[in-house]
């Protein structure tokens, strides 16, 4: 238990160090927009001043007189500060939108700025249209309210077994040697109309279970025994690993913002809290055993794939938590890892997954 301990503090602290670099992020985008806006007044006064200076310049040849000078003047005069009104005041909101949304604005696509029938794609140069593409695609209909959503998975991290009668620090197994591995898809949908603070997520996920023996042992299956024995060679390597096929199922739990328009309603839970529980049920898709070691001067690597009394059917209890898409996370066979074996074994995994 302590070794859980300590990882889940690490990976809990890591999960926090993320959520404060993407509140920075975001800050010094404000930072340099308030920069950006001394700049631009800086810009405008300083433009101002050549106008006035071709002015005088005019007026001391002849060119003006000196109530035309002074016209001309005012009217340079009102046209920079009209300028900066309408420039400071386009960063300004950009500034109360960061901040506001702290940080996580929408953006239009290519694909959302549709002019009638047709979509125009078009490269800006000073806010001025210099190449335009018109495409024949009729316009995109946007769903008004979509419910669900679909991630890609990805986790990784500590992998053991819980023996029957001892604990996880009397493990056979290296604790850092034994790692597991898990890749997937999974759709998260919406359960009440109106609110986004229950979701039940669902999917298929691989499952690379491994376990490294310790001590210079091996697993050797003896009629429906699995067994581990001493290796008759000093063993460079000895990993065994269970491949499975599950679909998780986790009802999710966590605060989500809401953006509504005319065009859409969506809920995001981008840089939010989320918790969720649940489990899973699958096929163990096979288990292999690989083996490096010295025999006789010769470098031998064996890769035995067998039955190995393995269970057939995968069953466990899982859960997660965390901010956006990293989160901590830990799942417990309720299977045994070995049929009929005389003391059971659990297998349990520690890790980060990561939703993309």
């Amino acid at each position: 238990m302590k070794t859980i301990t300590f990882y889940s503090a690490v990976l809990f602290l890591f999960l926090v160090s993320q959520t404060m670099f993407g509140q920075e992020g975001y800050q010094k985008k404000i930072e340099a927009l308030k920069i950006e806006k001394q700049r631009i007044i800086e810009q405008e006064k300083d433009a101002l001043k050549f106008e006035v200076r071709d002015i005088n310049k005019r007026l001391e040849k002849g060119d003006i007189s000196e109530n035309e000078a002074k016209i001309l003047k005012e009217e340079v005069a009102k046209q920079r500060a009209l300028n900066i009104e309408n420039r400071v005041a386009i960063i300004e909101n950009r500034i109360a939108l960061l901040e506001r949304n702290k940080g996580d604005v929408l953006t239009l696509s290519e694909i959302d700025t549709i002019y009638g029938d047709r979509m125009r794609i078009g490269l800006l140069i000073d806010g001025k249209p210099a190449i335009t593409f018109n495409s024949n695609h009729r316009k995109r209909k946007i769903k008004y309210d979509r419910r669900t959503y679909s991630d890609f998975v990805m986790a990784i991290g500590l992998n053991n077994a819980l023996i029957e009668g001892q604990s996880l620090s009397d493990s056979p197994y290296k604790i850092g040697g034994s790692r597991f591995f898990e890749m997937g898809w999974q759709w998260r949908t919406r359960v009440f109309n109106n609110s986004n603070w229950l979701r039940f997520n669902y999917g298929f996920s691989f499952q690379f279970n491994g376990l490294k023996p310790d001590d210079n042992q091996i697993f050797v299956q003896n009629g429906d025994q699995t067994v581990l024995e001493e290796f008759e060679y000093d063993l460079d390597k000895s990993k065994f690993r269970m491949d499975n096929l599950v679909f998780p199922v986790h009802f999710e739990v966590g605060p989500s913002r809401l953006r509504k328009s005319e065009r859409s309603m969506r809920y995001s839970i981008r840089d939010q809290f989320r918790l969720g529980f649940g489990g899973y049920g699958g096929f163990n898709l096979g288990t292999r055993q690989k083996l490096k070691y010295n025999r006789d001067g010769e470098n031998v690597k064996d890769k035995l794939k067998r039955d190995y009394n393995s269970s057939d059917l995968i069953y466990g209890v899982s859960g997660y938590m965390g901010f956006d898409g990293v989160l901590l996370y830990l799942k417990y066979d309720l299977n045994p890892i070995f049929k009929d074996a005389d003391v059971k074994q659990n297998n349990i995994s520690l890790g980060l997954r990561f939703d993309i």
